[in-house]
């Protein structure tokens, strides 16, 4: 299409043109032809009748009528512009108004046939090898009480039909090269409207194979052309950020990776060269596997969020209670709740409350926000977990009293390897996926998840559930 398009439409056109030509020059030619043969003959015909019912034609065996006869056919052949002629029963031309008047017969048709007459008001030919070229011939017979006492014979040389005919096919050429040129409107406008922005959104399209994310299409038309150009444009600018994206991930992935091998590669070092003592080993050596386990809390996250991003996760949908859950998750940090002094409130409308998820991602949730917000709870403060049956949807929230998220960073929270700024990130255990995580699993569930935060006070995360429709709540 890149250097075809143009070419192929201009051909098209010319071959319209020509085809236009060809159909005027055979179809049209055929089609007049047949018409101005028709429209002739029929006003022949008309004319040889009337004629041959007249009282001249009646009377022409009076050799006195013959020269009055002469010059009525003369008149009549003059205005029709053809040759009219008064035959006897023999196949004798009397009268020839192509010829001067005599009272001897001009001429005797050779095989002349009446019979041959009928079936065709009209004939095409030499009419009986008289003419030396093609005429149009008509013949009325002239009857008195039922008995024919001779023709009248009137030609129509198809030379004039022909001149007739090229001077309004004329007019027909001279029109289509109007039309013709007249259409060129439509080229320019292929032009101007599609061809010109095409090539302006093909060298967009080779700028942004060889990288240049940053060009920016200048077709700004409300069409169909502009909006192919403002999707590029959209697109183009997408994949910039995503490039952006993926360098500020491999940054922070490796950031994260980091550290914690640098501690491991350290005290490893520090044990073999014998600078930590024996005695001191083991301390290092649970840090080392600690940060161990925390690189490998990284690498599933990583591939949780792969799974995702392929769309390769199911979801193993089962009806549970949704209370129940909880109760359990709550009970799991019970040993940390201690250790911080926090206290878990849970907050149920009802002692059960069936919903319809895949369990395991939901319990999966519940530890990453249980997780944060003791991570960010202040010691003797509480977390309140509760859940709300409304409009067919089951609403969790976990609520901790905690320092809360700035305003610039609320919308960002949900961004892997995201994390505020070092005063809120006192535990450096975390991978800065657990939200992200979490945001994947209620949007595969075709639920949302929201915050409400404020710095001092604390920060809520609510989010939604299918409610079960075989299971009821007690």
């Amino acid at each position: 299409m890149r250097r075809t398009l143009y070419l192929k439409f201009i051909i098209a056109y010319l071959f319209f043109g020509s085809l236009s030509f060809i159909s005027i020059s055979a179809v049209t030619s055929s089609l007049l032809e047949n018409h101005l043969i028709k429209k002739k003959t029929e006003s022949m015909y008309k004319e040889a009748t009337v004629i041959a019912a007249g009282r001249l034609a009646q009377s022409y065996s009076q050799d006195t009528s013959l020269s009055d006869i002469y010059t009525n056919l003369l008149s009549l052949a003059s205005y029709q512009d053809t040759e009219i002629w008064l035959m006897n029963t023999q196949g004798e031309v009397l009268l020839n108004t192509s010829l001067d008047y005599t009272t001897e017969p001009l001429t005797t048709l050779n095989g002349f046939d009446p019979s041959q007459l009928v079936g065709s008001y009209y004939q095409r030919g030499t009419f009986f090898d008289y003419f030396s070229s093609d005429f149009l011939s008509v013949v009325a017979p002239i009857t008195s009480n039922y008995n024919t006492k001779g023709y009248i014979a009137v030609h129509y040389d198809l030379i004039s039909l022909e001149a007739e005919k090229n001077s309004i096919l004329n007019i027909s050429y001279i029109t289509l090269i109007i039309i013709f040129l007249l259409s060129l409107i439509i080229l320019l406008t292929f032009t101007t409207i599609v061809y010109f922005p095409l090539q302006k959104i093909i060298y967009a399209a080779n700028e942004y194979a060889a990288g240049n994310l940053n060009y920016t299409l200048p077709v700004e038309t409300n069409d169909e052309i502009g909006y192919l150009a403002a999707s590029m444009n959209y697109m183009a600018n997408e994949i910039n950020k995503s490039g952006e994206y993926q360098r500020k991930f491999i940054s922070n992935i490796s950031h994260d990776f980091r550290s914690p091998l640098t501690s491991i590669k350290g005290y490893v070092e520090a044990i073999l060269d014998g600078t930590i003592p024996v005695e001191m080993q083991d301390k290092y050596l649970n840090i080392v596997l600690s940060e161990t386990e925390r690189l490998n809390k990284l690498t599933q996250g990583l591939l949780t969020l792969n799974n995702y991003d392929d769309k390769g996760t199911l979801l193993e949908i089962t009806d549970f209670d949704i209370n129940a859950v909880i109760k359990n998750m709550a009970a799991s940090f019970e040993g940390l709740c201690q250790k911080k002094q926090i206290g878990i409130k849970l907050i149920f409308d009802s002692r059960a409350l069936y919903v319809k998820a895949d369990m395991s991602k939901i319990q999966q949730v519940l530890y990453n926000l249980i997780d944060n917000a003791i991570k960010f709870s202040r010691t003797n403060s509480a977390i309140f977990i509760e859940t709300l049956e409304k409009h067919e949807k089951v609403f969790v929230s976990v609520k901790d009293t905690g320092e809360g998220i700035p305003k610039e960073s609320i919308k960002k929270i949900w961004e892997r390897f995201y994390k505020t700024d070092p005063s809120r990130g006192r535990d450096k255990k975390g991978t800065g996926l657990g939200l992200a995580i979490t945001k994947e699993i209620i949007q595969s569930h075709g639920e949302n998840i929201n915050v409400v935060s404020t710095e001092g006070v604390g920060t809520e995360f609510t989010f939604s559930l299918q409610k079960s429709k075989t299971v009821m709540s007690d």
